[in-house]
C-alpha cells in the first residue's frame, strides 16, 4: 500500500516545500473521491491541479 501512495506523498511534500520557500501567500487543498473498482482519486490543488488515482482495499481501511 505504501508504494502506491508514494507519488502522492512526494508531490504533496514538494509543494509544501515550495510554499514555505515562496515569498507570499499560498495554500494547498486536497480532495479525495471514491471511484469504482477499489480506487480513489486524489486531487491536490495548489494553483495547478495534480490528479492521482490510487488503489485501495476497503478491508485494510477499516
Amino acid at each position: 500500500m505504501q508504494a502506491i501512495n508514494m507519488p502522492v506523498k512526494k508531490r504533496l511534500l514538494d509543494l509544501l516545500d515550495e510554499l514555505i520557500a515562496h515569498d507570499g501567500f499560498g495554500s494547498i487543498k486536497v480532495d479525495i473521491r471514491l471511484l469504482k473498482r477499489g480506487q480513489k482519486e486524489v486531487i491536490i490543488d495548489c494553483g495547478k491541479q495534480y490528479r492521482f488515482v490510487v488503489d485501495f482495499d476497503a478491508a485494510i481501511e477499516k
